[in-house]
């Protein structure tokens, strides 16, 4: 029976998907050279980068990270509720006996004394039985089935939640990666830097020595240098817990990700070219938005299931087996035993209970519903916010490229003049630390623009897409579960059905939503 069948004879609202605010173009303020409405948003966009590194970490995330491997086992979960409440349609009671009795009656009591003065008779009586006990409430006003319809969401839901763990970690991981990319960055400006004002230290001390400047530029360029110096260890700091925050995202042990480092191609550059698509393409893409539609779907789906106990519930009782005193003849069709008992309830001294039992889980409905809409906003503006923020952080680096090869320059110059006498050190000084700012800052700002990106790409959607037949678990998770339960086929990916796992885009607004139809 299809759910389009069962929710046709169910009590209840139907989901209809609630109409959101459309934005057919993103802000002009936010749109920029290099950046495409016309060409979808690319799913593996780490690849983008070109940084080998940076795609083996992705991939080894996505195997091991163990947030997603719990990810993969609610999924699990819901898969298997799903049987349990597909369960209901069959009769919800069954017992299968058979037993035993022996009794002997005393004949000194009541009646068996009377009869025993004038016959004779065997005190002793026994009983052979066996047979079959079944009782069902039969699903009149689709209980049952708006409780399927809601276990069908709740499976689609945690396949949705898993995917916007992958957007979230996938972007960690390439954040992480180049934050630890900017500490070693700026770890290497810091170091040139530190030899350049060594050379600059020894000048001062030759000049002192032939008594062509005094001891405070010596003792400036000392102080300097020792200040730079200082900042090393900060940053090693730094590029340790880096190091660290990516191995727990990668499920690696803290301290076990330098060989995965290589090569270091630096921070990354990011495209020329940016696709984004237009705005309504992101309600199909991003699994948040698609999960809190189908949270409220599920919660409709329980409406229902609250609304059928105002109703009369209709059931049939019922046994059927074999019962004699000789086991020689347990068997026989004069043993033949059976009962049937169709009866119906109503449960209505609880109306009121009931009934405000209704109104809690349609407030919960409407709840959802506004929080599906407040996600959507929220999703507009996180996407516009890290567009803006990914163009002005490339304007940013224009303009520092051009102040670090002015502060080169300057700093060049500065110290020949120092060398003709024709400044004082001051002027060697102040340009030295302009240039070593400018240079970090130039760093740091080239970081923020592949940042900006990466939390673009996330704001899009993008990501889950390349890993929709990854896993759920690693093999030996599975073995592991498969030799202390009995899991049948549902530990095969291929028992959740393929469109929840594709996590197909919803249909317009206004249109019931399908569910997938997994196979039982």
């Amino acid at each position: 029976m299809t759910a389009a069948t069962l929710a046709a004879c169910a009590v209840g609202p139907d989901f209809v998907l609630p109409t959101v605010p459309s934005k057919a173009n993103w802000s002009g303020a936010s749109r920029g050279p290099g950046v495409d409405q016309r060409q979808d948003p690319a799913f593996a966009w780490w690849r983008t980068f070109k940084d080998p590194a940076l795609n083996r970490l992705i991939d080894m995330s996505v195997a091991q990270n163990l947030d997603l491997q719990a990810a993969g086992l609610r999924i699990y979960q819901a898969r298997a509720q799903l049987g349990v409440i597909i369960g209901d349609y069959f009769p919800q009671t069954q017992k299968v006996g058979a037993g035993y009795k022996r009794e002997r009656v005393s004949k000194d009591v009541g009646l068996t004394r009377e009869v025993s003065r004038f016959v004779d008779f065997d005190p002793t009586f026994q009983d052979w039985s066996t047979g079959f006990d079944a009782s069902w409430e039969i699903d009149v006003w689709g209980k049952v089935a708006r409780g399927v319809q809601a276990a069908r969401a709740n499976l689609v839901v945690a396949v949705a939640d898993r995917y916007d763990l992958l957007v979230t970690i996938t972007g960690d991981v390439a954040t992480a990666y180049v934050t630890l990319r900017e500490l070693q960055a700026e770890i290497a400006l810091t170091r040139r830097s530190i030899i350049v004002q060594e050379d600059s230290l020894r000048l001062t001390q030759l000049q002192f020595r032939e008594g062509t400047t005094t001891e405070l530029d010596v003792d400036e360029a000392t102080a300097f240098l020792n200040s730079t110096k200082a900042e090393v260890p900060n940053l090693e700091a730094d590029l340790a817990k880096a190091k660290n925050a990516l191995a727990v995202l990668i499920g690696r042990p803290a301290g076990d990700i330098d060989g995965l480092l290589k090569p270091n191609r630096g921070i990354p550059a990011t495209s020329p070219h940016v696709g984004i698509g237009v705005p309504v393409e992101l309600l199909r893409r991003r699994p948040d938005i698609r999960a809190a539609e189908l949270r409220a779907l599920e919660q409709a789906a329980k409406v229902g299931v609250a609304v059928a106990d105002l109703y009369p519930q209709f059931g049939i009782t019922g046994s059927v087996g074999v019962k004699a005193s000789d086991l020689s003849t347990l068997f026989t069709s004069t043993a033949i035993t059976g009962l049937i008992n169709p009866g119906v309830s109503w449960n209505v001294l609880n109306y009121g209970r009931i009934r405000n039992n209704v109104r809690v889980e349609d407030a919960r409905l409407q709840e959802l519903l506004t929080s599906y809409r407040q996600q959507v906003l929220k999703a507009y503006a996180e996407a516009e916010d890290a567009l803006t923020a990914f163009l002005k952080s490339k304007q940013q680096v224009v303009f520092l490229t051009r102040s670090v090869r002015a502060s080169q320059r300057a700093q060049r110059i500065s110290l020949l003049e120092y060398q003709a006498g024709t400044v004082s050190f001051n002027r060697v000084l102040d340009n030295q630390v302009s240039l070593l700012r400018s240079e970090q800052r130039l760093a740091s700002v080239r970081a923020d623009a592949v940042t900006n990106l990466v939390a673009l790409y996330k704001a899009l959607g993008g990501g889950w897409q390349s890993f929709t037949d990854a896993p759920l678990v690693p093999d030996e998770t599975k073995v592991e579960m498969a030799a202390r339960t009995n899991w049948g086929r549902l530990l095969d990916d291929d028992a959740i059905p393929e469109a929840a796992r594709q996590l197909k885009p919803p249909p317009t607004p206004g249109a019931k939503p399908q569910l997938p139809q997994p196979d039982f």
